[in-house]
This record gives C-alpha cells, structure tokens and sequence, in this order.
C-alpha cells in the first residue's frame, strides 16, 4: 500500500546533547574533520549507514544510546568544545573584517550548490564551484547570502542496465531529513515569496535556509500548499522539464530569490547587499526585479538600468553558446508583461535586453547570457584562457571592438581545500608545519606555508601516497560489486570484484560530466593499444572512471555504454572500471586516491575544470590538455599536458592524433617515471612532481584564493560603483549614456599627424602627434581620445598595443573640429604602427568599453608623410 503522503519525524535531543542538533544544522561539518569524528563517534555503524550524514544519523540513534551519551562526561566534553569552536568560527572576525571599504554584503545566486552529499543539490562543476565559493567566503569572514532553489528531486540517480545503459532514479527529497530549516515570518508560519503567472495564476514558494559556516544559504521550494500541480512542480528537478519550465525556475530564482534575499534581511536585520553576484545566466532575471523595485522609489526604466549595472557581476561559466538557456521572446513577453510578473516594467526595454544583436543571432530569442552581460557592469570567466574565449564570443555585443577590448576579465577558480583535501594528507601537513599553519594554508594560501609541506621526507610521502591508493581500491571493489548486483548478477558471478585493482600499480582517475567535447572513450580510440597499456606486464596502469549522461542526452549515454562494455571485458575489468552515480561522496575518495588525473576536453572548450585542482591538492599529477586551469599553470613539473590539433576541421582525425599522443605520454613517460624506482624503493622523480604540485600549485589553486580576487577585483569595485550611482547621480549618468549615443554619429576622427617621418626611425624616438576630432555635440570631456601602438603583422593589425591618452590643446576650430597633442614613443624595433581611437568617458563607467561605442579613422585611408589623406 503506498503512502499517500511522506515526512520525517526528527528526534528529540535530551538537553545536554542539544548543541549536537546545531552542529548538524550549520554544514560547516562536511569540512571540518573534528565534528566529523564527533558525529562519527555517536554511533560508528549508524554514521556509517547515515552515509557520514549527521541529520540522518541523528534521525536514527536509539534512545537508550542518547541517553548513554548524555551521561558520558568524556563525549560531553568533546561536544562543548566542538560547539565553542563553530561560535568561535562564525562569531570572530576573519580576513574580510580586517579590509577596509568592501561591501555590507553580497548576494550570490546560482541555480545549483554542491555543498555536500547529504544535500543533493548540484548536477556538476557548476554547482560544486559555487558550494566552494560559498565554503571559502565563509572561512574570510565575506559576508555572502546565497540564493538557490530547492529540488524535491535534485539531480538524478544513476545506474546500469545489464547492457551498460544509464538509467536514472529520481528519489524524493523531504526538506524535513536535510540540513535545513524554514525561515519563518513575524508569526511564526514558514516565510514564502510569490510571482504572478499568465492568467492570474500565482506561484508561491517557502524560503529554506542551509546554515554553510558563517553563510546563509537560501533555498526557494515551489512545492507548497496554494500552488497548482503545475506550479509545485517548477522546483521538482535540476535541469529537466521543457522550455516553459526552465523559464518560471528561472524567474524563481531571479525574481523570487531577490524577494527572498529582502525576506531574509528584513527578518533578521542582515546587512542589505550592495552587489549582486550573477554564478552564470539562469539567474540573470535578478537584475529585472530590481529594476522594478527602484522604478516603485520613482527612476525611470534608464536610471534604473544604471543603477543595477553598477552593483552587478556576472560570471560566465560556458566556452559555447550551446551552453547558453535562450529562449522564444513571445514566451518570456507573455511572463514578463503586464498581466503576468514585472508589472509596469517596459516589456519591450526588457526584452531588447537579451535581444541578440550580433551578426548571426536570432533576433526571436531571449539569450540569458546576453541579459547578463547587458545587466552587470563588471563580468569574468572562470580561467584567463576562458576569458579570451568569452570575449571572442562575446564581441558582437562590442561591434568595433577588437576582442582582446570586450570588458570581459577573468578569475580563475579554485577550490575548497578542506572539503577535498584527504584526512590523511591534512594529517601530514599538519604534522610537517603544525595544525595551525596548515589550516592557513588551507584556507588563506601563502607560498611559504605550502613550501614548508614540501619539505615532507619522501618515504612519508610514498606510503602516503599508497596508503590512499589502497583506500581507493577498498572502496571501488565495494562500488563496483554493488553495481553488478543492480545490474542483475548473482553472488556467484561476482568472486572476481575482490580482485578489481591493485593498491601498487599505477592508478588513472577520470571523473567528470559527460558532454561530448569532454570525450570520456578518447582512451578507446585504440582499443588494443590501451588493453596493452592495461595488461603490460612490468609497468601496468589502471584506470577508475565515473560520470554522468544528461538524462536528454542520447548520444551521452551511448558513450558511457561503450566504456561501460570496455570495462565488462573479462581481460581488462581488473584493470579499467566504470563506477555509477558519480558525486560528492566519491569525488572525495577518487581525488586523493589516483595517481593521475586524466582530462581530455576539445581546447578550449573547459571553461576551467576544477577536479584537477582538486586531484593536485591531494598530490596527483594531472595528465591533461592545455585547456581551462591547466593552460594558465602546467609548467613542464607539475604533470603532462597533451599535445593538441587544434584548427583541424576533421574531428575524427583530431581525435585519432590527440588519442595517440596520450598512448604516447602514458606508454613513455608517465608508467616509466612511477615505476623507476630508485634508492630504497622510492620513484623519487614522481616523488619531487608530487611536491612540486604541492608547493606550485597549492596556493593558486585555493578556494580563498579565488574569493579574495573576486573581492578585490569585482566586489569592491562595485559595492563602490553601487554608492556612487544612487538617486540623481543615476538619472544624470542615463541622460549622459542617451546623450551620447544619440551623439556619437558625429564623432570621427578628421586628421592625424606625425609631421614627416624620414629615413627609418631609431628605437628611443618620439614623435609629436596632433589629432583633430570633430564631436558633434559631444565636449571634450564627454570622450577620450587614444593612440595606440605597438608592433603589427603582416596585415598591419597591432599586436598588444600600448594605450596613451592625448590631451585637448585648443578651442574648436572653425569647423567644430578638437585638437589633441601628445608624444609616441617608438620603445620597440621592427615593423611598428599605431592608431588612433575615441571612446566615451565619464567617472562612473568601469571601462571605457562599456557602452560599446568608438570612433576610429577610416580604414580606406592611410598616411601619406605623417599626415592621414
């Protein structure tokens, strides 16, 4: 008989045990190893069973063991100091308190969060990227509020048919029996936001909080009494359900989540946001709720628009504009009009924002990454070579511009060491350099500190090292057991998984979503040349690989059948294993585990790719193409990068090249250098790689080191930029903004001299350049008027140029036209040449580019003795 409703019932906790049901409540334990071992000792085989879960844990303990504990003076001893150390952690300042004119706070929105298992809210990189960032901010003392959606179903399940396909289970998830609690109102009943739909139907959803350390994270959940079937279910599951769906999950968290932030705030008396933290494009409807919150204090559409630009950031996560949610524009009028949510706010302004309006766009969709952009005066992507590939994508909204121009940055990211780094190798650290300074490094970074754990004598090292191997084995011969059994076998056809890998040979991780430009069976391309590599007889590897098909995605699937086939082999599945249901739980026994981290995407197609970071911490090598993190940070030591074909148009050809040149590396240098093993046994060349990644890679590769750049570089600024376009000083940079533009027809740029230019100039010499600019309306101060040199190629374009301002010298001449003077100074030999270009300026813009207008001189002219004919 099934159930026509579920729920859970949480224990009660006798009183001296309370401080237990709030150190489950705050998920600074999924990092933080001392409260870990404190929940683990309530009940060793229920934390275990619990899956390391403390509000599951604690749903299960018996009576008689909570009576037990309470009285046991030894535990409630340990229990107080745990509880003293979180108040100490989320109540003393940090580093952020010690800065100086940084932002009250800063919302961050993302549509999911990968904190930890036991709250199933993530699909991938995404996701686990913003539950580090929101780990990291915590640790800094940053105050962040994070806005997400709770999904009753989160992200599938994932098993095997017999035949190796995925198949996907969907449990259900009750709030209740997850680390969260339900903010509630000033009467005490659970605080909801609500959206108005098409047709006067209405969309409510109760506002969850996870406790992450010092950070509030609120969830939106739309399956709520008063909401319609339809309704209930927008919230239902990570990215599923068709277009229409996506659109009311993303105005949830758009809309909604900015309602739910003031929620928070006012019942709480937190800090009001000063910048708003786009984490890619499905959050992107945050900046139209604002807009229609300040057009209610009275600023027109454009004043408005301005003033949510200055406090917004928006981050990139996609190298594709497959990558990007669009959507018809008719779908997003109707649920955006008047008789739908956003009342009063120009339908039409909102749409023009996600219009597309760059060669090769299709002006009947609405790109959210395009509104993004349009909405933030500050955006990044996630590595430096990302950057250059977003703001080639990007260019057509800076027509004119040359890419490397796009106001487009980069941060890279990084990852939360104390989540992901092993207990073990904590251990060690802390023994090398003491517990303190190895919680620093951690957390903060600092070269010194990492050079200190390099100092780690080599034979700690190598059985470190093998001590995580055979963890890892342990623990796949588990997995690997229990997956055949789902797939149908008996106990009788299984004796063979006690035998599935080996804690001395070679171990290759790879582990990862599965769209097709990662390439999980590029190690397939030549099947007997990897059974080779398996089976060799004195240098063997063996390779661990999990991941995830979208559920849509057919051809997804298929590749994971064809590994999943490969690894059935009789021959080889001691050697090679497929392990289901990728996600937090395993990552953080995979990383530490593997000896290589393999990852073989299409350059440039890895925004970043952050597992290797994670793998790195753990001393893993990474084997990997020069894309993402790994382009900015390989240097010849710290791993292998494989050669790539990039440019070829035949895909199968360039697989088949980059495919042979990772047989290469593996056959010739990797197995050889693990299994070079010299004085005492020790493979001391792999050993001094181990420590290189540690001390090299340690301190870039941080968390902490990430939210410090975005704080530095993105959130300040804007916090700044927020105050200071406000009220008034917002209308009068929209009419500077509609001013210019209806002004900038008439600039141009009217003669450019040098005076002559005779024999070969010597490198050291200045030439006098004067500029006339005619401005049509515009003064002198409305623009900024350029040269830039430096050297060119072969069709005269400039590579890097150096930037200099001219000045103004004079009054217009009779013809309107403005005169700029200043020096060029020829500072490097060879073929050299410069130009000259007009930009608006005004003090309020963060980059010169911003309003995606120049003026340069006409490309059908040139120079004719210094002088522009």
């Amino acid at each position: 008989m099934k159930a026509i409703r579920r729920f859970t019932v949480r224990t009660v906790l006798p009183e001296p045990l309370r401080p237990l049901g709030q150190l489950a409540q705050n998920l600074r334990w999924s990092w933080h190893h001392e409260t870990r071992e404190l929940f683990g000792s309530v009940d060793p085989e229920g934390w275990r069973a619990a899956q390391n879960d403390p509000v599951r844990l604690l749903g299960a303990v018996s009576k008689e063991r909570l009576s037990e504990l309470a009285a046991d003076r030894s535990f409630l001893r340990r229990l107080a100091v745990a509880a003293e150390d979180l108040a100490d952690y989320t109540g003393s300042p940090r580093w952020y308190q010690e800065q100086s004119d940084l932002p009250a706070a800063i919302a961050y929105f993302s549509p999911e969060f990968g904190i930890t298992a036991a709250l199933p809210q993530y699909s991938g990189g995404l996701g686990i990227l913003a539950g580090d960032h929101l780990k990291a901010a915590s640790d800094l003392g940053a105050p962040l509020i994070g806005v997400g959606l709770l999904y009753r179903h989160g992200y599938f399940r994932q098993t095997l048919s017999r035949e190796g396909w995925q198949q996907e289970q969907y449990p259900v998830l009750d709030p209740n029996s997850l680390p969260v609690t339900p903010l509630l109102a000033e009467d005490g009943t659970p605080a909801q936001v609500s959206l108005v739909l098409p047709g006067g139907r209405e969309l409510h959803a109760q506002i969850w909080k996870a406790q992450v350390g010092r950070v509030p994270l609120l969830l939106l959940d739309s399956d709520v009494e008063g909401n319609q079937p339809a309704e209930r279910d927008v919230t239902d599951r990570l990215y599923g359900g068709g277009s229409e769906h996506r659109l009311l999950q993303e105005m949830l968290l758009g809309i909604g989540g900015v309602r739910a932030v003031r929620t928070y705030c006012r019942l709480t008396g937190h800090a009001e946001p000063e910048v708003f933290h786009t984490n890619e494009g499905h959050a992107g409807f945050l900046g139209l709720e604002r807009i229609r919150e300040l057009g209610n204090e009275g600023l027109d559409f454009d004043a408005a628009l301005e003033a949510v630009r200055a406090g917004t950031v928006f981050t990139t996560h996609t190298p594709v504009p497959a990558g990007i949610d669009r959507f018809d524009r008719e779908l997003v009028g109707r649920h955006l009009g008047n008789d739908a949510e956003l009342p009063g706010v120009d339908i039409d302004r909102i749409l023009e924002l996600g219009r597309e309006t760059y060669p090769g766009g299709d002006p009947n969709l609405f790109n959210m990454a395009v509104m993004g952009l349009r909405l933030a005066q500050r955006a990044n992507g996630v590595s430096t070579l990302h950057g250059a590939v977003s703001r080639q994508m990007f260019a057509g909204l800076w027509p004119g511009f040359d890419a490397e121009d796009v106001p487009i940055t980069s941060i890279t990211n990084g990852v939360h060491a104390p989540t992901w780094v092993a207990p073990e190798v904590l251990r060690l650290g802390a023994q090398q350099v003491g517990a303190e300074r190895a919680d620093a490094a951690l957390m903060v970074g600092g070269s010194d500190r990492w050079e200190e754990i390099g100092a780690i004598p080599d034979a700690a090292v190598w059985e470190l090292r093998r001590e995580l191997r055979e963890h890892l084995v342990e623990d796949v011969r588990v997995r690997v057991r229990e997956s055949w059994r789902q797939r149908g076998a008996g106990e009788a056809e299984l004796g063979w998984t006690d035998d599935v890998l080996d804690p001395d040979v070679l171990t290759i991780g790879f582990a990862r979503r599965v769209p097709s430009y990662k390439r999980l069976t590029l190690m397939l391309r030549d099947q007997d040349r990897l059974r080779a590599l398996l089976l060799h007889p004195e240098r063997p590897i063996q390779i661990v690989v999990a991941g995830k098909a979208h559920p849509a995605d057919e051809g997804g699937k298929r590749l994971v059948q064809q590994l999943v086939r490969f690894t059935d082999d009789p021959r080889v599945r001691h050697r090679i294993v497929f392990l289901p249901d990728y996600d937090m739980r395993m990552a953080r026994m995979l990383y530490p585990g593997c000896d290589v981290w393999l990852n073989n995407p299409l350059r440039p197609l890895e925004a970043c790719g952050t597992s290797g970071m994670k793998a790195a911490l753990n001393g893993c090598l990474n084997l990997s193409v020069l894309d993402g993190w790994w382009d900015e940070w390989f240097d010849g030591d710290n791993g292998w990068a494989i050669p790539t074909a990039d440019g070829l148009d035949d895909e199968d050809r360039r697989d088949e090249l980059e495919s042979a040149a990772l047989y290469e590396l593996l056959e010739n240098q990797v197995a050889p250098r693990f299994y070079d093993r010299g004085t005492h046994g020790l493979p001391q060349r792999w050993i001094e790689m181990v420590r290189h990644t540690l001390t090299t890679l340690g301190p870039k590769v941080l968390a902490g080191r990430m939210v410090r750049d975005y704080v530095d570089r993105l959130y300040a600024p804007a916090a700044r930029s927020h105050r200071a376009v406000r009220g008034s000083s917002a209308v009068e940079l929209a009419e500077w903004k509609r001013r210019v533009r209806e002004q900038w027809s008439q600039v141009a740029v009217e003669h450019v001299e040098t005076g002559s230019i005779e024999g070969t100039p010597e490198l050291g010499s200045t030439l006098n350049l004067r500029v006339q600019v005619s401005l049509g309306g515009l003064d002198p101060s409305d623009v900024d008027v350029q040269v830039l040199s430096g050297p060119v190629d072969e069709s005269d374009r400039i590579d890097h140029p150096s930037v200099v301002s001219l000045k103004p010298t004079a009054r217009p001449d009779a013809s309107a036209r403005h005169s700029y003077e200043g020096p060029l100074t020829l500072d490097r030999t060879g073929a050299f040449g410069y130009t000259i270009r007009v930009l608006p300026s005004h003090p309020l813009l963060a980059t010169s580019a911003e309003l995606g207008l120049l003026a340069l001189p006409p490309e059908t002219e040139g120079m004719t003795a210094g002088v522009l004919r």
